[in-house]
């Protein structure tokens, strides 16, 4: 018990990563119908200006807030400079382009930074909590109270506010959306935006557990577009469910079969919902009227 304790520990935290991954995944997708696989830069970047900025002398949350700002930008820069003038293109076009991003933003990061992995200190230190047998580290506290509360600070703005609805309006249909005044590429460039600021917040939080380097994005990518397939692509608790749940499908396997194994379930999780349920666990069956 003790053990599976800490499995499902380690699980929720580096879900909870996943998670917020997939929310990035899921604004996108529902503005735009675009994967965005430069996702996974967005966490990496949190991450490495955070590192650079404190180290040059800014306080950890005046450091933390400015990779998140810059990662923002970075995101819009996307959108403005690479989506916008391709936007009559097929879908697979697109995605197509947001892997190029990764790439150049993978490489404009190693020339800019370095190789080198990262951290930086821990928000409450790095005494383990003890639970029941099992211990967990502050810092993972912080990793899944941040993935709930971008959670329910994403339903309030998207409930709430009339920005929110218009972002919503816009997914469900681009078309009437424009009809009734909603200005549908400013959705599109705060959504990318948002989606970028909610990778870099990521970063920011995991980097003290996991550390952070210029190639970290590829996997964190998968890994996210992984849990939003398995939510429903498009659904954001879904995304928050499918980040959580394959966290701890990894943990568990890494601890009851093998760590090698652990890198080939998001895999196995990916091709089991195509061929299973493509729909995802909240993701809603599609009707085509012909």
């Amino acid at each position: 018990m003790d053990a599976l304790l800490q499995f499902l520990f380690s699980g929720l935290t580096v879900g909870a990563v996943y998670a917020l991954v997939a929310l990035g995944f899921t604004i996108i997708y529902n503005a735009s119908d675009v994967v965005n696989f430069a996702q996974g830069e967005f966490v990496m970047l949190g991450g490495m200006i955070t590192v650079f900025t404190f180290e040059a002398g800014l306080p950890l949350p005046l450091a933390a807030l400015v990779a998140i700002l810059v990662t923002s930008a970075i995101g819009v820069a996307l959108n403005k400079l690479a989506i916008e003038p391709a936007r009559g293109a097929p879908v697979v076009s697109l995605i197509i382009i947001t892997i190029g991003a990764s790439i150049v933003i993978r490489g404009a990061t190693q020339l800019i930074f370095d190789k080198q992995l990262h951290r930086f200190p821990s928000f409450s230190g790095d005494d383990p909590i003890h639970v029941l047998g099992a211990t967990i580290l502050p810092q993972s506290l912080w990793v899944i109270g941040g993935a709930l509360a971008v959670f329910v600070g994403l339903w309030i703005f998207f409930t709430r506010t009339l920005t929110g609805k218009a972002v919503l309006a816009t997914a469900n249909n681009r078309v009437a959306a424009q009809l009734v005044g909603i200005n549908t590429g400013w959705v599109m460039t705060l959504s990318f935006g948002l989606s970028a600021a909610i990778g870099a917040f990521a970063g920011v939080l995991v980097t003290p557990i996991t550390l952070v380097g210029y190639d970290v994005g590829v996997a964190l990518a998968l890994k996210g577009f992984a849990a939003a397939m398995l939510g429903g692509m498009g659904n954001p608790k879904g995304a928050l469910v499918g980040g959580l749940l394959l966290g701890c499908f990894e943990a568990l396997t890494a601890g009851y079969l093998s760590s090698q194994y652990k890198e080939a379930v998001a895999f196995i999780v990916i091709l089991a919902v195509l061929f299973v349920m493509p729909q995802g666990l909240f993701g809603r069956k599609s009707t085509e009227r012909v």
